[in-house]
C-alpha cells in the first residue's frame, strides 16, 4: 500500500465509498461501520491507512474488514486479522473486546475492582494481543493473572476457577487458518460467557470510544498484572490425571500438537501418567502459528489430511494409535489401525461412543454410578451415545445447542459432582469438575487407557466400536459445508436456511423427508406440507433437523442444519441408524448405509447449489 499522504479527507472519502455502494463495489453494512472509523477521535490512528485503501478505491479489501462487526458466536469473536476493520480481530478489535468484558463485568456486578486470568496460545499476534487485553481489563481496576508461556484453553478455563476470578479471556482461533485469530470471553464459572452475558459485553463493545490501557510492562511492576506460574499448569495436569480409570500403560503411539500448544498439556499428562510408548510428532511439536508442516496449514484435527505426515512415520514404527490436538488442544483427533494395518481417522461422534462407554463401565465396575448422574451432547452429537447412556442407568441430557457452553452450564445447573462426561461431534469432551470447556487432555488420557485395555485383550478401538454397533445399532455421522465468506456469503447463507425452513426438499436421493423440527420457531412440522404438528419449549436457536426415511430400508436418517458460529460456514450433519440383529450382517449394514448417505450427501449438494442459483 502507498504510504503517501492521501489527497483525501474523510467527507470525500464517504462520499466515494456511498458511490461504490450505489456500484455495488461494496456493501451498505461495509459504509455503516466504515463512517464511525474515518470520522471518530478513537480511531484516528487507523485513518491515514483506511483513506489511501479508499482513494486507491480498493473497495473489496474495504469490504471484507467492514461488511460487519465482528459477533460473539458460539465460540467468542474470531476471524481474519488485519490491521484495522470492525469485521477483523486487530489491535483495536481485541481492545474493545477486553474493554467490553471489564466494562460489562462492572456493571453487573456493581464491583469496580475484581479479578481476570488471561491466556494465549502460540498463533501469530497471540502474545501481542493477549497484552493488550491484558492492559485493557487492569486499566479498568480489575487485577490481571497472566500466563507468560502459551498455553491450552481449559488452562485459562481452570485458572478462572482455581484463581477465583470474575472473567477470563483466551487469545486464540482454535483450528482456523493461520490468517485467524480471536478472542474468547470467559465467566467467573470458568464457561464461556452465556446469554445475557454475551449480548452485555457486545453492547459494551459497540459504545466503546476512548478505551483506557495500561502499559504492560509498568503493570506488571506495580503489580497489576500477575504472572501465573508453572505451580498452576501443574495443578492443572494433576487435576486432569484424576480423572484416570485404569492402569494399563501398554501402546505405542505419536501424538501432535499440530504447531500448537497441546505438548504443554496433552503430552504431559500422557507422560507423567506413564504412557512412554506415545511418542511427540517431531515435525508438527514446534509452537508456530504458520503451522507449517500441517497439511494446507490447516491444522484441525477433524481433517484426515492432517494425519497423513504422522501416519508415514506410524507404519514404519509400528505405532498403534495417532493423537492429534488442535493449536489451542481443547479439542482431540484419533487414527487407529486396522487389522490391515491401515490407519482409520475416528470421528467425533465415534470418539465421544468409545469415551462414554469407557467410563461407564469403569463407574459401574467401581460402584460409583447411580441413577442421578448424567452425560451430556448437543443436538448434533450421536444418538450412540444416549443408547449407551440409558443402558447405564444414567441420565442423557441431549437437548443443547451447538457450542460447549451450553455443555458447561448444564453442569452447573445440574450439580457437577454428578456429572459423568460431555462431548459435541466436534472433538470436544470433558470429564471432572477442575474445567468449564473441552480438554483435550483427559480426552486422550481416556482413549490411551481404552486403546491400552482393548491391546491387553487381543482387540483395538474399532473393534469395540463394532460391538457397541451390534449392542445398539449401527451409526453413522458425518459432516458436509458450504463456505460463503463476506457479506455476500452472509446472504447466500440466510438463503439457504430461509429455504431449508419455507420450502424444504422433499427428497434426497433415495430418501424422503417426513419432518423438520425447527429448534428457531420451536416447532415440528410435518413434510412434503410444511405445517406445524408439535410444539416444543427449548433451545431455542437457528438450527434445523430433519427426519428422513429409505423406501423399503431399515435406514432411519436426520440432517441437521445450522450457520457456523465461528467461521463464514453453513454446516449440515446428518445421522444415519440402521438395527442389526446378526454380527455376519454387520459389514453388510455399513456398506448399505455409506451408499446410501453417499448419494444423499451428493444430492443435497446440488440441491444447495440450485438453490443459490435461482434465489
Amino acid at each position: 500500500m502507498n504510504q503517501s499522504s492521501p489527497s483525501l479527507d474523510s467527507q470525500q472519502a464517504i462520499e466515494l465509498a456511498r458511490s461504490a455502494v450505489t456500484e455495488k463495489q461494496l456493501s451498505e453494512s461495509a459504509l455503516t461501520n466504515l463512517q464511525p472509523w474515518l470520522t471518530e477521535p478513537q480511531y484516528a490512528p487507523y485513518q491515514p491507512a483506511l483513506l489511501q485503501l479508499i482513494e486507491a478505491r480498493d473497495f473489496g479489501t474495504l469490504d471484507t474488514y467492514f461488511w460487519e462487526v465482528i459477533p460473539f458466536g458460539t465460540g467468542g469473536r474470531r476471524g481474519l486479522m488485519s490491521d484495522f476493520g470492525s469485521a477483523t480481530i486487530n489491535e483495536r478489535t481485541i481492545a474493545e473486546s477486553a474493554h467490553g468484558l471489564a466494562a460489562y463485568y462492572k456493571k453487573a456486578s456493581g464491583n469496580e475492582t475484581g479479578k481476570a486470568a488471561i491466556a494465549h496460545d502460540s498463533r501469530i499476534n497471540s502474545n501481542r494481543f493477549a497484552r493488550i487485553a491484558a492492559s485493557v481489563i487492569a486499566a479498568h481496576g480489575l487485577t490481571v493473572y497472566f500466563y507468560k508461556t502459551s498455553r491450552s484453553t481449559p488452562e485459562l478455563s481452570f485458572a478462572v476457577r482455581q484463581l477465583g476470578c470474575d472473567v477470563g479471556a483466551m487469545i486464540t482461533a482454535s483450528h482456523n487458518p493461520p490468517s485467524d485469530n480471536g478472542f474468547k470471553a470467559y465467566w467467573s464459572t470458568g464457561g464461556q460467557v452465556l446469554p445475557p452475558h454475551d449480548q452485555g459485553i457486545i453492547d459494551e463493545v459497540y459504545q466503546a470510544t476512548e478505551i483506557p490501557m495500561l502499559d504492560f510492562d509498568q503493570a506488571v511492576a506495580q503489580g497489576l498484572i500477575k504472572y501465573i506460574d508453572e505451580d498452576l499448569a501443574g495443578e492443572y495436569r494433576s487435576s486432569v490425571i484424576t480423572q484416570s480409570h485404569s492402569t494399563n500403560r501398554d501402546l505405542s503411539g505419536l501424538f501432535s500438537p499440530l504447531h500448537g500448544v497441546g505438548e504443554t498439556s496433552v503430552f504431559q499428562v500422557l507422560q507423567q501418567v506413564g504412557f512412554t510408548g506415545v511418542k511427540r510428532f517431531e515435525p508438527q511439536c514446534e509452537q508456530n502459528g504458520n503451522f507449517p508442516n500441517v497439511p494446507d496449514q490447516l491444522p484441525n484435527p477433524e481433517r484426515t489430511e492432517v494425519y497423513q505426515p504422522a501416519i508415514e512415520l506410524a507404519k514404519e514404527t509400528g505405532a498403534e494409535i495417532i493423537l492429534a490436538s488442535d493449536p489451542d488442544a481443547d479439542r482431540l483427533g484419533v487414527c487407529t489401525r486396522n487389522e490391515a494395518g491401515e490407519f482409520i481417522h475416528l470421528t467425533g461422534n465415534q470418539v465421544g461412543a468409545l469415551l462414554a462407554d469407557y467410563v461407564l463401565r469403569k463407574r459401574q465396575e467401581a460402584g460409583t454410578l447411580t441413577p442421578d448422574h448424567y452425560v451430556v451432547e448437543t443436538i448434533v452429537t450421536t444418538p450412540l451415545i444416549g443408547a449407551i447412556s440409558r443402558a447405564a442407568n444414567v441420565r442423557i441430557i441431549n437437548n443443547l445447542l451447538v457450542g460447549f457452553k451450553y455443555i458447561a452450564e448444564t453442569m452447573d445447573e445440574e450439580g457437577p459432582a454428578k456429572f459423568v462426561f460431555g462431548t459435541e461431534e466436534s472433538l470436544g469432551y470433558l470429564a471432572g469438575e477442575y474445567c468449564r470447556d473441552k480438554d483435550a487432555a483427559v480426552a486422550a488420557l481416556w482413549i490411551c487407557e481404552l486403546a491400552a485395555e482393548l491391546k491387553s485383550e487381543g482387540k483395538t478401538l474399532l473393534n469395540r466400536l463394532d460391538e457397541l454397533y451390534l449392542a445398539y445399532g449401527y451409526h453413522l455421522e458425518g459432516q458436509v459445508s458450504k463456505t460463503c465468506k463476506g457479506s455476500s456469503g452472509n446472504e447466500q447463507i440466510k438463503q439457504l436456511m430461509k429455504a431449508f425452513r419455507q420450502t424444504p426438499p422433499q427428497k434426497m436421493g433415495n430418501l424422503t423427508f417426513t419432518l423438520v423440527r425447527d429448534y428457531q420457531n420451536l416447532e415440528i412440522r410435518s413434510l412434503p406440507e410444511n405445517t406445524p404438528s408439535e410444539t416444543f419449549s427449548k433451545p431455542q436457536g437457528n438450527v434445523l433437523m430433519f427426519e428422513a426415511k429409505g423406501a423399503g430400508s431399515p435406514l432411519t436418517v436426520q440432517l441437521g442444519v445450522r450457520p457456523s458460529g465461528t467461521e463464514p460456514k453453513i454446516k449440515f450433519y446428518y445421522f444415519a441408524q440402521a438395527a442389526v440383529t446378526d454380527p455376519t450382517q454387520l459389514e453388510e449394514t455399513k456398506s448399505g448405509a455409506l451408499s446410501t448417505i453417499e448419494d444423499f450427501k451428493q444430492a443435497l449438494m446440488d440441491w444447495i447449489d440450485q438453490t443459490l442459483e435461482t434465489s
